[in-house]
């Protein structure tokens, strides 16, 4: 169905600023992300975060350590880095005129 793909696109579209959102005070275990995302009701399964974490790693704006566990094998928590800091802020900015735009041309249709 064609709204189920447009809903789909739209997620995809912001799940990288919300995945830096999510990093903004500590570094995260990749299914603490998937969590607070599903909490959020935003949906994303590991297939889709690891490949984008990876991504966000090798353009320098993450960063992770290994951290033992004692639920298991060591895990690995990403931060953001300064230039995954900048990036994120800079992405707020849009974030917030692309709300204020929907919200305007949302209150000229009514």
């Amino acid at each position: 169905m064609k709204t189920e793909n447009t809903k789909a696109q739209m997620r995809k579209g912001v799940l990288e600023y919300c995945i830096l959102l999510v990093m903004r005070e500590e570094p995260q275990y990749a299914i603490n992300i998937i969590n607070v995302l599903k909490e959020s009701k935003m949906i994303i399964v590991e297939g889709t975060l690891y490949p984008l974490l990876t991504r966000l790693k090798n353009d320098g704006l993450l960063t992770y350590k290994w951290e033992e566990s004692t639920q298991g094998p060591p895990r690995k928590y990403y931060e953001l880095t300064e230039k995954g800091k900048k990036f994120r802020d800079e992405l707020e900015v849009s974030w917030n005129e692309l709300v204020e735009s929907v919200g305007i041309i949302h209150k000229l249709s009514a």
